[in-house]
């Protein structure tokens, strides 16, 4: 299993995009004292991912692609929720896949696809 891991600056702006918006759950979260990283994994429908406030950890500006089943079902549910900073479309591409691209707040980019 590989488990990516994107650079976050700001723990409420993770959560309010990641599990308010987004609809991962927190798995579990790492602080080595109180006045270091954050350090964090979520899940949504078996996908793992690591957040960390470490330098070093990732870039921002990463990107990733997670297959996901009825992503039409899943537009639905993110167009209700009238989040403020998106409101990413659905895109049927050349190479045969339904696509919804989300951008967070540390310009980390996540392609959800199905293949048609």
């Amino acid at each position: 299993m590989i488990t990516p891991i994107f650079r976050i600056f700001d723990i409420k702006k993770a959560h309010a995009f990641y599990l308010d918006y987004l609809g991962f759950q927190l798995d579990w979260q790492h602080q080595f004292a109180e006045n270091m990283p954050m350090y964090f994994q979520i899940s949504l429908d078996g996908t793992d991912l690591h957040l960390s406030e470490h330098h070093g950890d990732a870039s921002p500006g990463s990107a990733i692609r997670i297959k996901m089943d009825d992503l039409k079902s899943y537009h639905t549910k993110l167009s209700e929720k009238s989040y403020r900073f998106a409101n990413p479309g659905l895109e049927k591409t050349q190479w045969d896949t339904l696509e919804l691209k989300v951008i967070d707040p540390f310009s980390n980019r996540i392609i959800f696809y199905e293949n048609c």
